[in-house]
Order: structure tokens, then C-alpha cells, then sequence
């Protein structure tokens, strides 16, 4: 009997869980349903294309059509999943003309993402406000920087200050604005997040923090946004106050949600109805340090989970055990990246912790090139484990940011990562590793 597998939604989680899902089994007849016109693109590229750095967002289509040909996989995009049957093992389909199908599958798998939360902000529904999830929104903020000449970012997360660079790259006028008293709030602590705030504003970016958006102005198209009683003028609004998981298809299935009112699965991807898995934005995980459920809607661990998800909907067998949250962006020069806990997030789970930050140098310090590189680290008290780390930095983040990832998922302890053993050469790094001076400067204060 040919397996009949079925994923709903064809993005970073659909494909990898399909390429698993053929690996793990060469016979499988394997179907991917897609509302969008274009599959599997990098949606994390989207800014980098308004910026100038990536030519056209067409560049972001990871697989050309070739691929689902090679790894026999139907794809079906342009069609609407309108509802799963998991007693008939069916999913009623809708294409874009209205024809309606209904396709059996002997195991499934959702990832159906998820969809920009917008705020009640008055005006939000006025020509001119965007948001930033599709290459179609991508292709329709392109389309209004062309003329705009000033922008206000709603949203000081990833998303919202990547978008702003682009616009402020583009020569707009661009002030970011943010509910929450310091940018990036979730990712960052506050002197981190401060030290960030002050590069942009050096390279003119204006950013509003404490203060929310409380109405879009203008009468038909927008003209300003009004923050704390003042008017700022603007031709482009994108508002990047996050996502929320997707999860109406499977909810109507009655597929269980988690805590987070997202998608609920066990180590093995699987929801609790059998046969049925789930992967990617709309799914919940359990983070590695408070082993409670958390989002992380990364492109990383959405993979991660759509591989796990693959193999078993193909009768393999793998298991995924939950996130760090490790992520990273370039703002201008400058890299920023975290990885595990933020104090702020510790201190709200129950931990005591204590921290440390240094500030050092990429290179040699007499090398030519040699740019700042700050470092914090965050420790739990009582164990001495390294919990959580954050870095800003000229170069050489990524991999820092890498390293520490391991570090806490081996659970070690300040101790140990302070007598690690790391390289040195004059033209690449320091004698003395930023993170094991980092580490040091912990010990002192754990004494």
C-alpha cells in the first residue's frame, strides 16, 4: 500500500517536512497545499530585498520547480485547505477558481505558520499600513518606498528596526516606534538593547520607545502617525508588532493547543491525534533552559521541527527536544545576536541569576580592523550553568553566538567555559576570548 502523506502549508517548515518525508520514504505519494502563489522563499530575506541587498524578491525562491519534480513531490499552490476530517482521514480543498476536492491522506502534517498580529490601532485599515510576512507584502511596501520619503516602523523587534534600516538605506525619513521601553524587548536586556538604540540613532534613525502608536492619520491615505500627542508625518506605515501562530485549520479539527495557544505535540512532532503532526510557526515548543512551553518562531527550529515531523509521518522514527531561541541579525555594521534567556525573562521564570559584561576587540588590538565586540552573559546562581547570553559586535557574532548555543545545551557551567581553550591569531581574534573574559567577570561577582 503507497503511504499518502499530506502537508498543509509549503513554506521553510511544508518543504523540509516533505524532503524528510521522501528521504525517510522512497514510495510515498506526498502533497503540498499552499495559499501562496510562490513556495518555499525566505521570508527572513524580505528586508534585505527593501534595503538593496539582495536584488528582487524573487531571488528569495529557495527550490525552483524542478526540485518538486526531482523529489516527486505534488505541489499545489494557490489552493485553500478548508477543512480536515481526521475521523475520514480527509482535507476538503479549494483552488483559486472555486473547484472544490476532497483528498485522502493516511498521516498529515500542518504547517500552516503564522499570520501578523496588527493592533487596534485607529486607522489601521487606511491605504499606505503594511505589514511584512509575504513577498506580496514585500512587493507592495517596495512599490510605496519608491515615492515615499518618510516612514514610521510600528515594532521595534527584528522585523520592525531590519525594515527600518532598509528604509533609512533607501534615503526615507524613519522613526521606529515601541510600546515597550527599550527596542528589540524580547530578544535583549536593557543595557544591551540602550547600546543598539544609540548606533541607529548615530546613523539617524529615530526611535520612540514607552510610547505606542495611537492612531494612523490621514483621510484616505495615510499621512502621519500620532505617538504620545505628537504628529509624525508619514508616507509608509509598516506595522511589525510580531505574529501570532496560525492555528484555526487544526483547532476545527480538534487538534489540542498548548498554553500558548498554539499548537500542542510531543517529542515526535505529533499533535494529539494520531496521525496528524505539526510543525514550524504554529506550533509551541518547550525552551531547553525553563523546560516550559515557549514560542520560537525562528526559521531554525522551525526546520528543525518539519524534519522531525517528515521522517515519522513516513514511518521513521525521530525526536526533537525544544529551543534555545539562538537567533541573529546585521543592523548597518553592527551584529547582534542572543541565544538561550534574557535576565529580564530568567528573573520572570523563577531564576536568580547573575551577569556579566565585557567589552573587547574582534582582532589583535594593534591589528588594523580590529572593531568592539560587547558580551553578557547570564548564570544561573545556585548551579553556576550558563543560561543565556547576548552580543553586539563588528564581526564574528554568528559563530560566538554558536559556541555559547552549545555551551548551554551541555549545560555547562561558568566555571568550565572559563577555562575553555580558544584560538588566537593577531588578524582574527584576542589572546584572551571576549567570552571566557566574560565568563571571568562572572566568577568575580558569583564570589
Amino acid at each position: 500500500m503507497t503511504r499518502k502523506i499530506i502537508v498543509i502549508g509549503a513554506h521553510a517548515a511544508g518543504l523540509d517536512a516533505a524532503s524528510a518525508a521522501r528521504k525517510t520514504d522512497r514510495t510515498a505519494e506526498i502533497t503540498l497545499i499552499t495559499k501562496e502563489k510562490k513556495t518555499a522563499y525566505s521570508r527572513c530575506g524580505l528586508p534585505f530585498v527593501l534595503g538593496g541587498h539582495i536584488p528582487t524578491f524573487d531571488d528569495l525562491v529557495v527550490f525552483p520547480e524542478r526540485f518538486y519534480k526531482m523529489m516527486k513531490l505534488n505541489l499545489k499552490t494557490e489552493t485553500t485547505v478548508t477543512n480536515i476530517d481526521p475521523k475520514a482521514k480527509t482535507v476538503a480543498i479549494q483552488d483559486k477558481s472555486g473547484n472544490e476536492e476532497t483528498l485522502q491522506y493516511d498521516n498529515l502534517v500542518i504547517t500552516t505558520g503564522a499570520i501578523p498580529f496588527v493592533p487596534p490601532i485607529k486607522g489601521r485599515e487606511k491605504k499606505g499600513v503594511y505589514v511584512v510576512r509575504t513577498i506580496e507584502d514585500g512587493e507592495k511596501i517596495n512599490q510605496a518606498l519608491q515615492t515615499a520619503k518618510s516612514a514610521v516602523i510600528v515594532g521595534a523587534g527584528l522585523i520592525g528596526l531590519e525594515v527600518a534600516v532598509a528604509c533609512l538605506e533607501r534615503g526615507l525619513k524613519t522613526t521606529v516606534v515601541e510600546f515597550l521601553p527599550y527596542v528589540l524587548p524580547v530578544l535583549l536586556d536593557k543595557g544591551m538593547a540602550d547600546r543598539v538604540q544609540k548606533e541607529l540613532e548615530e546613523k539617524g534613525m529615530r526611535i520612540i520607545v514607552g510610547k505606542g502608536a495611537e492612531e494612523i492619520l490621514g483621510t484616505d491615505k495615510v499621512t502621519g502617525v500620532l505617538v504620545g500627542g505628537e504628529e509624525i508625518p508619514a508616507d509608509v506605515v509598516v506595522v511589525a508588532t510580531g505574529v501570532r501562530a496560525n492555528v484555526e485549520l487544526a483547532k476545527n479539527a480538534g487538534v489540542e493547543l498548548g498554553e500558548k495557544r498554539a499548537i500542542k505535540t510531543n517529542l515526535r512532532m505529533e499533535t494529539n491525534i494520531k496521525g496528524i503532526y505539526a510543525a514550524g510557526d504554529c506550533v509551541e515548543t518547550i525552551n531547553l533552559v525553563t523546560r516550559r512551553p515557549t514560542m520560537s518562531q525562528l526559521g531554525t527550529t522551525a526546520v528543525k521541527q518539519a524534519k522531525v515531523a517528515g521522517i515519522n509521518a513516513a514511518g521513521g522514527y525521530a525526536t526533537f527536544t525544544g529551543a534555545l531561541g539562538s537567533w541573529i541579525t546585521r543592523l548597518f555594521d553592527t551584529e547582534i545576536g542572543g541565544t538561550g534567556l534574557t535576565e529580564f525573562m530568567a528573573g520572570r521564570a523563577g531564576i536568580e541569576t547573575v551577569t556579566g559584561t565585557i567589552t573587547s576587540k574582534t582582532r589583535a588590538d594593534y591589528f588594523p580592523g580590529a572593531l568592539p565586540i560587547r558580551i553578557k552573559l547570564i548564570v544561573e546562581k545556585e548551579s553556576e550553568k550558563l543560561i543565556g547570553a547576548q552580543i553586539i559586535g563588528g564581526e564574528e557574532v554568528p559563530q560566538r553566538i554558536n559556541a555559547l548555543s552549545f555551551a548551554i545545551q551541555k549545560e555547562m557551567t561558568v566555571r568550565e567555559l572559563a577555562k575553555a581553550e580558544t584560538c588566537y591569531a593577531p588578524p582574527v581574534c584576542e589572546t584572551w576570548e571576549p567570552m571566557v573574559l566574560a565568563a571571568e567577570m562572572v566568577i568575580r561577582r558569583l564570589r
